[in-house]
């Protein structure tokens, strides 16, 4: 009853606003003056309304287009949009120092963008290391550059070494021929071979050095290896630091008084963006000492987006991975500045690993194929998934253009012969999905029904069951019947 009067009233307004429209036009006054009560009554009851362009945008009145559905196959799920797990990247501190930011919050980045530098006095420890490291590479180049000159003298007294030895055995078998006969000294032959043992022992000492010196050199060249790992491990670091490759880091720069490579010129480190994107946030002021691995700032890539939707457990028996989905606006609106109703983004089902088992829900996930430019993080929306693609469709309209006037459902057909008018329809429904409802009668696929303003024009049209045509005038107000 409440809404019955409530009708009755918002009718009666509006007639009266209706009534004083058309009364400030001479001509209605003096033809209603002339009306014949037993002519009103003769004429049947209208179900049509005039609805010219100027009152559709004055009541802001949209159409939809009946579509042929799957309404009963179909399975509705509130959810939200939220970043992919790989949208953001987040900037920490590599080194303790001074961070200079150089980006603001919201800003817009491309890959390569300068984020921020720091200036870190591990980072010239760091420096330090390299120089010693090559430092100790010369030294043991060096080194082993030596071994040759010093193995070539070890072989030059060698040969000397054994030359003499050959000449003095020489001589003692000389010697000892003669003592053989009866002939020479046996003191000039002990004296030759007490020369002989020398010169053997000195070769002997000349045989050691020289397996000292190999073993020596193995061990520089072992050295030399080792600074020359140690020198890459701390260049692979330092490229990491600063972001750039090895190549980039040694290559030589000119610079006083000589050249350089380039990792000894570097005095603060530079962060570059490593894709587009935007600075979601800053986690330091401008200036401030950061300790290591202190966030910094965090960008994130907008187009990264997937939908996350909670669905009841019960509906599990209807779901299955991969089937087609949608991912449709919040409000079902044609209105102009809302999200059109038909502005939809396809994707494909991805149920969840587990569920809760306290609120009997389970998550669905949708990465669209392509984003709409409504779609945005923490923007809420519905999952539409259809279960059963192989059944029949049916048609259907917006459950948002059927009205109720008192316990009978209606909804606005406009006439296809007349683009400025609409019908007014008593609807024969059947089930919906919370969005769509399935229409038995009284439309055809092609259709076009009022979706934003049928409710201004079921309160004009309203009349305790009765259809009760009219139309509106620019100014919005409704007047039953027709121009006279």
């Amino acid at each position: 009853m409440k809404v019955q009067r409530a009708c009755y009233i918002v009718f009666c307004i509006l007639i009266a606003c209706g009534c004083l429209g058309c009364d400030q036009h001479p001509d209605h006054t003096v033809v209603h003056d002339d009306h014949d009560p037993a002519m009103e009554q003769a004429a049947a009851p209208s179900n049509r309304i005039a609805i010219p362009p100027a009152v559709r945008q004055n009541l802001g009145i949209t159409f939809v287009q009946v579509e042929a559905r799957r309404v009963a196959q179909t399975l509705r799920v509130p959810g939200r949009f939220e970043y992919l797990p790989t949208a953001k990247r987040e900037y920490r501190t590599m080194l303790p120092g001074r961070v200079e930011l150089h980006v603001n919050q919201y800003e817009q980045v491309q890959a390569g963008t300068l984020l921020y530098r720091i200036d870190s006095p591990a980072w010239r420890q760091l420096q330090q290391q390299l120089t010693d490291a090559d430092a100790s590479i010369d030294r043991f180049q060096t080194r082993l550059e030596s071994f040759g000159p010093l193995r070539q003298a070890h072989q030059n007294h060698e040969r000397q070494l054994q030359r003499i030895i050959d000449v003095r055995r020489e001589r003692i078998t000389q010697l000892e021929t003669v003592a053989e006969v009866g002939g020479g000294r046996i003191a000039e032959l002990s004296e030759a071979q007490g020369a002989l043992a020398i010169a053997e022992s000195d070769l002997a000492e000349v045989l050691e050095k020289e397996a000292e010196l190999e073993a020596d050199e193995a061990e520089a060249r072992s050295e030399l290896i080792a600074a020359r790992a140690n020198r890459d491990f701390l260049l692979d670091s330092a490229a990491t630091l600063v972001g750039e490759p090895v190549s980039a880091l040694i290559s030589e720069i000119d610079a006083e008084p000589g050249a350089h490579p380039r990792w000894r010129t570097i005095s603060t480190i530079a962060v570059h963006a490593a894709e587009a994107g935007v600075v979601e946030s800053l986690g330091l002021t401008n200036g401030s000492w950061a300790n290591e691995e202190v966030a910094v700032l965090t960008v994130v890539r907008p187009d990264q987006l997937r939908f996350r939707a909670v669905g009841l457990q019960s509906d599990l028996g209807r779901l299955t991975e991969g089937l087609p989905a949608r991912i449709v606006a919040p409000a079902p609106t044609r209105a102009v500045g809302s999200i059109d109703l038909a502005d939809a983004m396809p994707g494909t089902l991805a149920i969840g690993l587990q569920g809760d088992p306290n609120e009997r829900t389970v998550d669905l996930f949708v990465t669209p194929d392509a984003l709409a430019p409504w779609a945005r993080a923490g923007i809420s929306a519905q999952l539409e998934i259809v279960t059963d693609a192989t059944a029949a469709p049916v048609l259907a309209i917006p459950n948002a253009a059927v009205q109720r006037d008192g316990l009978t459902p209606v909804f606005f057909r406009r006439d296809p012969a007349d683009p400025s008018s609409a019908i007014r329809i008593e609807a024969d429904l059947g089930i919906d999905d919370g969005r769509w409802t399935v229409v038995h009668s009284g439309l055809r696929l092609g259709d076009e029904v009022v979706l934003d303003g049928a409710f201004q024009l079921m309160l004009a049209s309203a009349s305790n069951g009765q259809q009760q045509g009219g139309h509106f005038h620019s100014d919005g107000t409704f007047h039953s019947g027709e121009h006279e």
